[in-house]
Formats: C-alpha cells, structure tokens, sequence
C-alpha cells in the first residue's frame, strides 16, 4: 500500500519535457559562447595575418640613380638619392625613418630624418622643399653626409620604415672620384 504522502504516479511528460528544456537551453547556452570565442580567435587571427603581411612587404622603393657628391675629387662626402612608393602602398611617415651606413672599415650608424644633412642626419626633400611624409606618385630625395669615402669603397646602405620591411642595398665607389658619381 502506498502512503498518500509520498506519491511518485506524478511524473508526467510534463515534467520529462520540463527537464528536457533546461538541458536544451543549457547546451545551447554552451554552443553560444563556444562558437563565440571561435569567431574572436579566427578575427583576431586574421588580423594578425594582415599584420604580418604588412611587415614583411617593402613599401619603399629606389626609384633612380644613388649619387655619391665630392667637395675635393678624392672623397665621396654626401650621398643622394631618389626613393618613392611600390605601387599600390599607402604613404609613410619619413619622420619615424631610419637609415643604417656602413663600409668594410666602419660600423654602422644610423642616420634619423632632420633639417640639415649631417653625420646623423639625413634630408628629405620633394622639389627642394623639405617633407616629411612620401606619398604615392611621389620622389621625395634622400640626401646624408658620410665621412670620407675613397674610391672603390663598398657602402651599404639600408633603409628602415617603421612599418614595413626594410630594403637594404650595396654600393661601390667609383675607381676615379668626380664631384657627381654614380654609385655602381
């Protein structure tokens, strides 16, 4: 006999389907915030791909001839030349820009944007006037002081952005010093 405080006959579908329903709302409460943080991570990954492609692209290009100027005919004393854009590439701040020089007998310096070409400065001009940004369809010219350098010398040069890959090129001194020389 059963007791008629303790009556079990009442489970119902009701109450199955009652249950049913919170298990329901639970897994998907569940599946929200899995496919959720799916979503950040795959954003943030391909925010991190476009980043990347970003750095490693170089954006600066040298867009004519690199000039060695001489004040004596024996040294090669100031270095010149042309830079522009890659097709395609946004404008860069020449502000933030740094240049690395440096010879066989030489360490390396690092040259920022200034007012006046010195030994740690170089210029930044677009017909004669001075500029700190490149943008496209522009030549803006570069132009620095090196110290002394004979015929036949080896320079490298690198040009740093502070986005984007930096390109770094060699030259050499010509064998017989002019005032205006073509760096080979």
């Amino acid at each position: 006999m059963h007791s008629p405080e303790h009556n079990d006959e009442g489970f119902t579908g009701l109450e199955a389907a009652i249950v049913l329903i919170a298990f329901v709302v639970v897994a998907a409460v569940f599946s929200y915030v899995v496919l959720g943080a799916g979503f950040f991570t795959t954003q943030k990954a391909q925010e991190t791909i476009y980043k990347g492609v970003e750095q490693s692209t170089s954006n600066i290009m040298i867009t004519g001839q690199i000039f060695g100027l001489s004040d004596d005919n024996i040294n090669i004393t100031n270095i010149t030349f042309p830079i522009g854009l890659a097709p395609g590439a946004s404008a860069i701040d020449l502000t933030t820009l740094r240049i690395v020089f440096s010879t066989p007998d030489t360490t390396p310096i690092t040259l920022t944007r200034g007012t006046t070409a010195n030994s740690t400065a170089f210029t930044t001009t677009l017909n004669g006037n001075s500029v700190t940004a490149l943008n496209p369809n522009e030549q803006v010219v570069i132009s620095f002081v090196v110290a002394n350098i004979t015929a036949t010398t080896k320079m490298n040069i690198e040009i740093r952005p502070s986005v984007g890959a930096s390109l770094p090129f060699t030259k050499t001194a010509p064998p017989k010093i002019t005032r205006t020389n073509i760096l080979n």
